[in-house]
């Protein structure tokens, strides 16, 4: 068996990514645990994205969701080319430490039928900076989003 699996977020994940969402080092980042997960929530019905449980050696580690980078207003994603992916992340407790190792797996997966993966942290978010630099992401330009804060631009190339 592989290390790192996928699967998809079903609605019997929900009371899980919930309590992930309550953690201080995700919520720091992803406010509002009960909106973020109507989010993700109301997202299982939305074609465009994809959601998936990070799963090592079968455990639940982490999330993920992947969607077309210019399907939504993003802004600072302008200048990407039409099939680039977009990734949103957080780990649970059993993933922190393990970001870069799966999101490198994940990545390998995407490239192949995209040709550039983004991902947007929080310019002070450095753990998160850290892991998607292990997965093989980089850029340092910082740009606004769509609700005026600043979001570093990191990609990863086919």
């Amino acid at each position: 068996m592989d290390r790192f699996g996928f699967r998809p977020v079903t609605r019997a994940d929900l009371p899980l990514l919930a309590d992930w969402l309550r953690l201080p080092e995700v919520a720091r980042w992803w406010r509002g645990a009960e909106t973020q997960l109507a989010g993700i929530a109301e997202d299982l019905d939305e074609p465009a994205m994809r959601q998936w449980l990070v799963l090592e050696h079968g455990a639940a580690i982490a999330y993920a969701q992947v969607y077309p980078a210019h399907h939504w207003n993003a802004p600072h994603f302008h200048d990407l080319p039409a099939d680039a992916l977009a990734i949103d992340c957080f780990s649970g407790p059993d993933g922190f430490g393990r970001g870069g190792q799966w999101l490198s797996a994940l990545s390998d997966i995407l490239l192949v039928e995209a040709s550039v993966l983004v991902i947007d942290p929080a310019p002070d978010n450095h753990r998160a900076i850290r892991a998607y630099e292990k997965a093989g992401f980089s850029g340092s330009d910082l740009r606004l989003t769509e609700d005026g804060s600043k979001a570093r631009v990191m990609t990863r190339l086919r």
